[in-house]
């Protein structure tokens, strides 16, 4: 019986998606609730699992296909035998192994995406190629020389331009997450008058304190304690002493929130997302740390959900995992504001008149001036620097 793999809805305003990988070629078996096919909607990355025990006999988009929800993308033929002649073709299309012994690409060979596609597109594995890039590097051309010479057909790319091997360029599509960040990126410079305020942050005393807790802590809640948590605690004590940073500009009105929804910026496999922890100042520590870890995890396999990104009052990002020094972080509209964590550096500072070393982070936070004013933004920040250099204020919420 043959079954209609069709596109999901994937978020209430998303009618179009794009296909992404497929992972399942047609004569491929699958099971059921086994991913057939990745689709990429602005927002997020899902994979569609196949709705049967089945093989896959038809794929009917390719990948950066554009799709309708409700689209069919695939058809499936329920049950374990395989009825379709792709699988044979596929297999026959494929030399043998013996490819190695021709110089093929040796295990560890750095296949460059567009060669990747084109060995897919011609059912070729890399150890069948000899690679001629510069670092041994794998080509998209190494794999259509290699396919015009075992077909005689040429099978050069689009406006192919020979290129010299030490200048080579390749040309990637934008996925649509990537096209989304960048088209939320322009909106926030153009609609918001942004500012950026600085500070400098002493972190001997969540350091020391870390130190004299984080076996406990591990012990106790199975996650390590990181310096997250104790700024998500420093904003939202900061974010009640200056609700204009947590406000937004609806319309003509300024909406105040009650409740601090802090976005917390994350590298993804497919690019920067920012999750949000609901009622962050309902949150205890552990919960923050393991909220945090649990969203790096699952946004380097590109599972966050849609409605894990909806909304949001305010935003932390921290470049300081990366070796940031110093930054101007930009507003994710409509928020009001961001706070920008950087590297911790030992550096000299003066302390009662003398000269120490002390790990210190710069902190940045940018605002919306239409909103807040230099005022509360400094004010902010200060509120920022003090709960930091002095963890026990969080503690006593003085």
């Amino acid at each position: 019986m043959s079954i209609e793999l069709k596109v999901p809805s994937v978020g209430e305003s998303i009618k179009e998606v794009e296909i992404g990988d497929w992972l399942k070629n047609p004569g491929d078996k699958v099971k059921r609730d086994e991913s057939v096919v990745v689709i990429e909607s602005d927002k997020a990355t899902v994979e569609v699992p196949s709705p049967v025990n089945g093989t896959v006999t038809k794929v009917l988009k390719k990948k950066r296909d554009k799709a309708q929800v409700g689209e069919v993308i695939a058809i499936l033929e329920e049950g374990a035998a395989d009825s379709s002649p792709a699988a044979p073709a596929a297999a026959a299309s494929a030399p043998a192994p013996a490819a190695k012994t021709e110089g093929g690409a040796h295990k560890g060979t750095i296949v460059m995406p567009a060669a990747r596609r084109a060995l897919a597109e011609h059912h070729l594995s890399p150890e069948q190629i000899q690679p001629a890039g510069p670092g041994g590097r794998m080509l998209k051309e190494d794999v259509l020389r290699h396919a015009e010479s075992k077909t005689g057909v040429v099978a050069k790319p689009e406006a192919f331009v020979p290129q010299r091997p030490d200048r080579q360029e390749e040309v990637v599509p934008m996925s649509p997450m990537r096209r989304r960040i960048a088209e939320r990126l322009v909106q926030a410079q153009q609609n918001a008058a942004l500012l950026t305020t600085f500070n400098e942050i002493d972190m001997s005393g969540v350091s020391a304190l870390r130190a004299r807790y984080k076996d406990a802590f591990l012990e106790k809640y199975k996650v390590k304690l990181g310096f997250m948590s104790f700024f998500v605690k420093a904003a939202v004590d900061a974010l009640k002493l200056v609700p204009q940073v947590n406000a937004q500009i609806r319309d003509e009105s300024i909406v105040y929130y009650n409740y601090c929804d802090i976005g917390i910026a994350v590298g993804g496999g497919k690019g920067l997302v920012v999750p949000i922890l609901r009622n962050a100042e309902r949150m205890s520590f552990a919960e923050v740390e393991v909220a945090i870890a649990n969203f790096g995890k699952r946004a380097a396999e590109n599972k966050i959900g849609l409605d894990e990104l909806k909304g949001g009052t305010f935003t932390i990002s921290n470049g300081g995992v990366y070796g940031s020094l110093l930054s101007t972080p930009i507003v994710n509209p409509p928020q009001s504001g961001i706070l920008g964590l950087h590297s911790i550096q030992e550096r000299p500072i003066a302390v009662n008149g003398q000269v120490v070393i002390r790990p210190m982070m710069y902190v940045a936070l940018t605002y919306d001036h239409r909103l807040v004013d230099g005022r509360e933004a400094v004010t902010f920040l200060k509120r920022i620097k003090e709960s930091i250099e002095e963890p026990s204020r969080m503690l006593l919420e003085i």
